[in-house]
């Protein structure tokens, strides 16, 4: 076994990684750039070298500077974790010429799995079902219009070097093939150096599942059941699940058999991930095949019982697998949810920036946090904005989505927006409580966007007595102080959104009651004066509230829904009507920039006429094209940027006349 390994990525993933080696009693070496000079993942590992500049093009995309931090530690093998050059073969080939093991598929597996092209032929070859389509190199927009009408629309158009969402078009006539060819061409090339693009039939209702395969070098392969990715926005997973919901016995086996064979035709060694898209029949078709470790795999982890980091370790020291496919048994049901540090009410805008305060979840048999931040970390412009993977379990599917609202209501994470609301949000919709998925979920449910309107809540009433007893609590500590001489209050009225809500709150044996409108709260909590963590049980039924004090109120935050909340007497409650409200600037004059990025193209020049859904401006944030388009008729008064402009977020672009 090797004494001694390097991680070469960041973040969660590094961190993941170093846990397992530690627990092996495998020293690590962690890289770093300038960004994350001070990460998590550089202080747990027992050694970190400095490997360039913030931009992943000067440090963690440095195959050279990783291989010679291997050299100068004495690292024996590098795990890659998933990005960067975790599937780069040139990475795998130049640490086997230094006698450094890649802890991964050889290089075989890397290239032909790597182009999306060349997998499909292979697939094929190997008895895979394969989506009918066009595998060779389109060569124009009007080129596309010819295969897409041969293949019948709608049509997929994907980047052959894609991934991550990055180069992909659905198109459903001609004129967005054409579109999408160019958009799809521009995002490869920027993405990946490699503007190549193909066709495939669009499967419609479609699902999203993957089969998890483990391969050693002694010829054994076997698969861990599947993964249901079907909830995704922009061809990014954001709620994965193990089992799914959908599959039944025989079409597992089934994809199991056809991935192991797909892994065998490659010589695959190493954990990898068979994706494939999936009808309402139950008719299955081979996507891609990641070699490498998935960001969702502790959910296979939890139903297996498995630890893939180990097992990629182990088989790259040599050993054979330590079981069989007669041993893989899936028990009981585990979800993950990504974290990301993005504003769900805005559009998903990446949010950068630190994180002023930070308590996730305790982890505990049943909620697991992967995550490589920490309170007062960077949330930086140069990386992913994931701040964690929130992993629980249950016996079942129900147990598993109860246990996640709860964990995501004590997820503390002030500084930087996030996307709690929105993930909270779809695992109480009643669709996918029913398991009812496909890839259009997100798409078909939240079509205008996702709102504050779309947060469920199953009693309101629970954010506004939490917040009253936290009020009361207060009020009768201030009373017990000799300076104000006042009787503690019962009587309250929360306000809401110009909604009153009279409360009497009654301090009573272990706990409080909180009279509304004829219904009892019965409500017991150890909380602490300062915790903004409330935890409750309210008429029996344990409850995670979240209580900042803001303004001459609070902030409540509870199953995924944040609200600004006022607790006053009632005679203050009857002069708040002749408070006189703050009007917002009126903005509908500019278009401005919904995220920080890139301003590559302008489409409009002073004095033109524009008509609504014209595209003004294109801005890429993270390697994605994002059009800018007009909402109404109007004249373009001025340009207030240029383009090649590095844009903050709301920055004015255009002011219309």
């Amino acid at each position: 076994m090797f004494k001694k390994i390097l991680i070469a990525n960041r973040g969660e993933i590094a961190c993941r990684v170093i846990k397992t080696a530690r627990k092996m009693g495998i020293r690590t070496v962690a890289v770093y750039s300038d960004a994350d000079a001070r990460a998590l993942h550089v202080r747990m590992a027992d050694e970190a070298v400095h490997i360039g500049a913030s931009a992943s093009s000067d440090s963690y995309l440095r195959a050279d500077r990783i291989v010679q931090a291997c050299k100068d530690t004495g690292a024996e093998a590098v795990h890659p974790g998933y990005g960067f050059l975790s599937e780069n073969p040139t990475f795998s080939k130049a640490l086997a010429e230094h006698g450094i093991v890649f802890i991964g598929p050889g290089e075989k597996a890397v290239t032909s799995m790597g182009d999306k092209i060349t997998s499909k032929i292979l697939a094929k070859e190997a008895g895979v079902s394969t989506v009918p389509g066009y595998t060779d190199i389109i060569r124009d927009a009007e080129h596309a219009v010819e295969i897409a009408r041969g293949i019948g629309y709608p049509v997929m158009l994907k980047a052959s070097a894609g991934g991550g969402g990055k180069g992909m078009r659905v198109v459903w006539n001609d004129d967005e093939c054409r579109d999408g060819f160019t958009r799809a061409s521009n995002e490869a090339r920027s993405s990946f150096g490699d503007d190549r693009v193909f066709a495939e039939k669009f499967i419609e209702e479609p699902r999203h599942i993957e089969i998890q395969v483990l391969a050693d070098t002694h010829g054994n392969v076997i698969y861990l059941g599947e993964r249901e990715c079907s909830i995704q926005r922009r061809h990014q997973k954001v709620i994965e699940e193990a089992p799914s919901p959908f599959l039944d016995e025989a079409t597992r086996r089934a994809m199991g058999e056809q991935a192991v064979a797909l892994a065998r035709a490659v010589d695959y060694c190493s954990a990898g991930t068979v994706e494939f898209i999936v009808d309402g029949q139950k008719n299955f078709y081979f996507l891609e095949m990641n070699t490498r470790l998935q960001v969702e795999h502790p959910v296979t982890e939890y139903v297996t019982g498995q630890d893939l980091v180990e097992l990629m370790i182990r088989v790259a020291a040599g050993e054979k697998l330590p079981l069989t496919q007669a041993d893989v048994k899936l028990k009981g049901w585990a979800m993950e949810a990504r974290v990301y540090a993005e504003d769900p009410f805005r559009n998903f805008l990446p949010s950068i920036g630190r994180l002023a305060r930070y308590r996730p979840p305790v982890e505990t048999a049943t909620v697991r946090v992967d995550t490589g931040i920490e309170e007062g970390s960077e949330v930086s412009m140069f990386y992913d904005p994931m701040i964690a993977k929130l992993v629980t379990y249950g016996d079942n599917r129900e147990q598993a989505i109860d246990r996640m609202a709860d964990a995501l209501d004590a997820y503390y994470i002030r500084g930087v927006s996030h996307n709690i609301s929105f993930l909270n949000a779809l695992i109480l919709h009643p669709r996918f409580r029913a398991g009812h998925l496909t890839t259009n979920f997100i798409a078909e449910e939240y079509p205008d966007g996702f709102h504050a309107a779309d947060v469920p809540q199953s009693d309101p009433i629970i954010p506004v007595a939490l917040a009253a007893v936290v009020h009361k609590r207060n009020e009768d500590r201030q009373a017990q102080n000799p300076r104000f001489q006042r009787k503690p209050r019962e009587e309250w009225v929360v306000i809401a959104n110009k909604v009153h809500f009279p409360v009497t709150v009654r301090n009573v044996a272990h706990g409080f009651e909180v009279l509304h409108a004829d219904h009892i709260y019965r409500i017991r909590t150890d909380w602490r004066f300062g915790d903004p963590l409330v935890e409750a049980e309210v008429n029996g039924q344990p409850v995670s509230v979240q209580i900042d004090r803001h303004r001459a109120g609070y902030k409540v935050f509870h199953r995924g829904a944040e609200q600004e909340l006022l607790v006053v007497t009632p005679k203050a409650a009857g002069l708040t009507g002749h408070m006189l409200e703050k009007v917002p600037p009126d903005l509908s004059k500019f278009l401005l920039s919904p995220m920080p990025g890139l301003l590559v193209r302008l489409a409009v020049r002073e004095g033109d006429e524009i008509k609504a859904g014209e595209e003004l401006a294109v801005v890429e944030a993270m390697k994605m094209e994002n059009s800018l388009r007009a909402v109404n008729d109007g004249v373009v008064a001025k340009v207030l940027a240029k383009e090649g402009e590095s844009l903050m977020v709301d920055q004015p672009i255009i002011e219309f006349g």
